[in-house]
């Protein structure tokens, strides 16, 4: 009972972890750096009317955390252009990145409208319905992407993760294989992929899956707390309480690691 128990625990992890990192703006000091901007600026100065210019500064902002300003030069390229349809979507990442995602639902599907082939708008919208508990409108859209033969590795990593919450855990690792061929370096897919082989009860794959996310990046308290219930699993406390705490050091507030620590070290702080 103790086994189901964890790997149950694990699935709810991996799932409720990817949930937050998913699609989100990362704040890249080099593309959103004053020199940057101010060099899209001249260009803009220069060509008031293109469009371009201003989806182009304000994906800088966005990068830079300055959201209203990127905000503001969507809204100019679209003034512009209503039919750029990549602006739509630029727009609609940083509306998710300021927490309102239905304005953020709205320009995906706006930009859809106006290309019905655009990968980034499927994958973009349907993390937002799966983060909405709308599961299934949510595959529906990442089996579109797909279909287009996108090469973003994200439509297969968010649909491995809906057949992973159905219980189809063969069919979610081929999803996460497949997302793994398009983004080597991305943890997030060894993660999901480790919760499906812990729940067919191969934990030496699941393991393996959970060092290699550990050592992509180091700094995710999802991968040393899935590491940690393998050591739970095979009984070694010392280990598993060890890996809980290294999450919990990376994540304060990572309920699965703290839950884990008090019962591999009997109490948390």
């Amino acid at each position: 009972m103790l086994v189901l128990g964890l790997t149950a625990m694990l699935t709810l992890t991996g799932c409720q972890s990817t949930n937050q990192s998913s699609d989100m703006i990362s704040i890249e000091r080099d593309q959103g750096s004053k020199e940057n901007i101010s060099s899209l600026s001249s260009v803009i100065a220069a060509n008031p009317r293109d469009p371009g210019g201003y989806n182009v500064r304000g994906s800088a902002y966005g990068r830079a955390g300055e959201f209203q300003k990127a905000l503001a030069d969507f809204n100019t390229a679209l003034q512009l252009n209503p039919n750029f349809y990549q602006a739509y979507a630029n727009r609609a990442l940083v509306y998710r990145n300021m927490g309102k995602p239905v304005e953020a639902a709205n320009d995906y599907t706006a930009a859809l409208k106006i290309n019905s082939s655009y990968d980034v708008a499927y994958i973009g919208r349907g993390n937002i319905y799966r983060q909405a508990g709308r599961v299934d409108e949510a595959f529906q859209d990442f089996s579109k992407a797909i279909e287009l033969d996108t090469t973003d590795g994200r439509a297969y990593h968010n649909r491995g993760l809906i057949f992973q919450l159905r219980g189809q855990h063969d069919k979610a690792i081929d999803d996460f294989s497949k997302a793994l061929s398009l983004s080597p370096n991305a943890p997030e897919p060894y993660n999901g992929r480790g919760v499906s082989y812990l729940a067919l009860n191969d934990d030496e794959n699941a393991f393996a899956d959970f060092n290699h996310a550990i050592d992509m990046n180091p700094k995710l308290a999802e991968s040393w707390a899935n590491q940690a219930l393998v050591y739970e699993r095979r009984g070694d406390k010392v280990k598993a309480a060890k890996s809980y705490a290294h999450a919990l050091s990376l994540d304060g507030k990572y309920t699965p690691a703290r839950d884990g620590l008090a019962r591999t070290r009997g109490s948390t702080s």
